[in-house]
């Protein structure tokens, strides 16, 4: 039959063989001496090997690691100084830009009523231009009619005392009638 070790029967069979010694080793008091011996030796050794490799390593690590930190702060703040420089620039040329609106929309509009302004007045003139000259249109077809409503209304009489005369009156004797009637 084939036995196989395991952790538990190995224990066992150390701890047997032990017990039968007179106890576990580390405790037994005759051997101290030695093991304090080698605990010093151990430990001397580590510490040797830890401040003479390892901890200047880990130093330089940190160093290193604290230079590039540093640096990389130095950079940020660089460049959150230049970004914040930037932006006040941007701000004074968007001011600038915004003024300069104003006074080219100003501009425009003050271009564009005297424009209107002018063509107003042109117009203006040109419809009183139309104006007087339709008025005195009128007045001269008025005159013409007055002057036809006068002959019209001296034949219309002459007609009317011929029809109830019997006898048509002479031309200058209606014109004396209508000049006395009128007041001329």
């Amino acid at each position: 039959m084939r036995l196989i070790a395991t952790p538990f029967i190995v224990a066992t069979t150390a701890t047997s063989a032990f017990a039968a010694e007179g106890g576990f080793p580390p405790f037994d008091s005759h051997t101290f001496a030695g093991q304090i011996f080698w605990l010093v030796i151990t430990f001397g050794l580590l510490y040797v090997l830890m401040s003479k490799v390892a901890l200047p390593r880990i130093g330089s690590i940190l160093e290193e690691r604290q230079g590039t930190i540093d640096t990389a702060l130095a950079a940020a703040s660089k460049a959150q100084t230049a970004a914040e420089a930037e932006a006040a620039a941007l701000e004074q040329a968007l001011v600038k830009a915004k003024t300069n609106a104003q006074a080219i929309a100003s501009e425009a509009s003050a271009k564009s009523a005297k424009e209107i302004d002018a063509k107003r007045h042109a117009v203006e003139s040109d419809l009183s231009a139309k104006m007087v000259a339709a008025e005195a249109s009128i007045t001269a077809t008025k005159a013409k009619a007055m002057a036809n409503v006068t002959d019209i209304a001296k034949e219309a009489a002459s007609a009317m005392i011929e029809r109830l005369t019997g006898k048509a009156p002479t031309a200058a004797a209606v014109g004396k009638a209508f000049s006395a009637a009128s007041g001329e």
